[in-house]
């Protein structure tokens, strides 16, 4: 073979191999350009906000913009394919999500995958991207908030203006038959003495005074939620899913008490951070918050119901800080937009919590664990204190309530029993009668 031809082979096959190259490359670039995959997608509607979850085993890079008449919110995610996970994001839009009306999905350019969210009202986007946490890979999250967020005072109101009206004339009435007793009274103390009336004894009966001047608010605060999951039982009992059961049972309770009314922080599975549920609760003025939880321990044999109030000065004992440290993490998981959250305020929380609340939180505790181990096994005879950050309510005696220890599987299953659910609910709504009677609300300067 002459050497000419030799080269010319060479040379073809430099170039057949140039050409391999290239396109391993391209591919290699194409494989980093779309190689982020997308392992689920979510949607949690709520009235608060409505939050879109992509998870992905890579951080996703995005633009979004907002378009009116009609509104809708354009997200260009990049780096992605369309695919069958992307697509069911479609499907998981629920007819009564107060803010998505439709999603639609479509590959706008290679590379590049293009949401279109068509609202029901304008909205105030929110998106940011999580880290991996937990079960979790990265998390891209749309929250989806109203521009005129609802005012849960208001609605709290006229959900019980009825109520309100009630009670203003039950004291009325009361008032006035008190003070025609204290005439009457004055009268027999003027009137000259009657021989025939002082020999046969008089029982009058003298209405006590109106024991409340006003409703008592109950904010009732069902733990985890939404992308949180809280913990989770040997037979895969999730507990944001039963103490929202117990939650609205009390709500339930409450509702039938004539001098009361209650406020759920979550009525829904959506995610709630730690400090947003301390600013709801202050924002209806609130005169007490009950967190219910049914949390989960190393030790699978650890049972019994407990109750605990915030501490300045360290937990009481090892569990109690362990507990504390596990419902703190709440908002990794369930992911908060670290960017937007108002630090100062949260920071306030911290700082203002009072010796009086803390005091107050101890002993309405106290009540409702006496109820409780009136049917159920305990973990401590007394309520248990830690830093738990849902519990720094400046102003309102606050208490967690973990019903039970979902980790065992004993208790598992009585969590899921709606006998027991109702007996822990009703247990509770007694520890908090029993505290009120004690220590009434004192009268607000504005009606409420």
């Amino acid at each position: 073979m002459s050497s000419k031809k030799i080269n010319l082979s060479r040379r073809q096959h430099l170039q057949t191999s140039a050409k391999f190259l290239s396109f391993a490359l391209l591919l290699t670039e194409l494989d980093i350009a779309w190689g982020a995959k997308i392992l689920g997608v979510r949607i949690w509607p709520s009235e608060d906000y409505t939050r879109i979850t992509l998870e992905s085993d890579t951080p996703l890079p995005i633009t979004q913009q907002i378009l009116t008449n009609p509104d809708r919110l354009v997200v260009d995610v990049q780096g992605l394919e369309l695919n069958p996970t992307l697509r069911d994001l479609v499907a998981k839009v629920k007819p009564n999500d107060p803010y998505v009306s439709q999603i639609r999905v479509g590959q706008f350019q290679p590379g590049i995958v293009r949401l279109v969210f068509d609202l029901k009202e304008p909205i105030k986007p929110q998106l940011f991207t999580l880290d991996p946490v937990a079960e979790y890979n990265y998390r891209m999250v749309f929250d989806l908030y109203p521009t005129t967020p609802l005012d849960p005072l208001m609605a709290l109101v006229r959900s019980s203006a009825k109520k309100e009206i009630a009670l203003e004339k039950a004291n009325e009435e009361i008032d006035l038959i008190a003070q025609f007793a204290t005439k009457k009274d004055k009268e027999a103390a003027k009137a000259p003495a009657n021989p025939v009336a002082q020999a046969i004894p008089e029982t009058k009966e003298v209405p006590p005074p109106a024991k409340y001047k006003r409703l008592i608010t109950i904010a009732i605060d069902p733990g985890h939620g939404g992308e949180d999951p809280g913990a989770i039982g040997a037979a895969g009992s999730r507990e944001k899913n039963v103490v929202l059961s117990i939650a609205r049972r009390l709500k339930e309770k409450i509702e039938g008490e004539a001098y009361m009314r209650p406020y759920l922080t979550r009525d829904g599975d959506y995610f709630v951070p730690l400090h947003v549920r301390v600013q709801k609760a202050r924002r209806v003025e609130a005169d007490l918050f009950v967190s219910i939880h049914a949390d989960a321990f190393i030790e699978p044999r650890a049972k019994g119901a407990s109750v605990f109030a915030l501490s300045q000065m360290g937990a009481s004992s090892s569990m109690a800080r362990w507990m504390a440290n596990k419902e703190n993490a709440s908002d990794l998981i369930g992911g908060i937009n670290i960017k937007t959250q108002d630090r100062q305020v949260a920071n306030l929380l911290l700082d203002m919590s009072t010796t009086a609340q803390i005091k107050d939180s101890m002993q309405v505790g106290q009540s409702i664990l006496k109820q409780i181990g009136g049917f159920a096994p305990l973990h401590k005879p007394k309520v248990e204190q830690a830093s738990f950050a849902v519990l720094k309510a400046p102003d309102i005696p606050s208490i967690l309530v973990e019903t039970a220890f979902i980790s065992n599987p004993q208790e598992e299953a009585r969590l899921n029993d709606e006998g027991y659910q109702d007996r822990i609910a009703e247990a509770i709504l007694r520890g908090i009668k029993e505290y009120f009677s004690k220590n009434p609300p004192v009268a607000r300067r504005v009606n409420s």
